[in-house]
């Protein structure tokens, strides 16, 4: 969900829709990122918006770790053109 986030605010539904678990099963785990301070969530009419709160510190360690290629996926593999 963090790395979800890292892209930018997303509803819970958004969210929920990207893993194959329990709405309750969801919900403990955007609780358990609210009190770790993790993520801010505002209602936005009848949906709930998760922002990832990353401190100055986080995001040059994400930096950091991310210039040496770790933490990212494997590049994707171009299908090959028929010739």
């Amino acid at each position: 969900m963090l790395q979800l986030l890292r892209d930018g605010p997303m509803s819970a539904g958004e969210l929920s829709d990207q893993f194959d678990v329990s709405k309750p099963t969801m919900s403990a785990h955007f609780a358990v990122l609210k009190e770790a301070d993790l993520v801010h969530a505002e209602k936005a009419g009848k949906s709930v918006i998760y922002h990832l709160k990353l401190s100055v510190l986080e995001e040059a360690l994400l930096g950091f770790v991310h210039s040496f290629g770790l933490g990212t996926q494997a590049p994707k593999l171009k299908k090959e053109t028929a010739r």
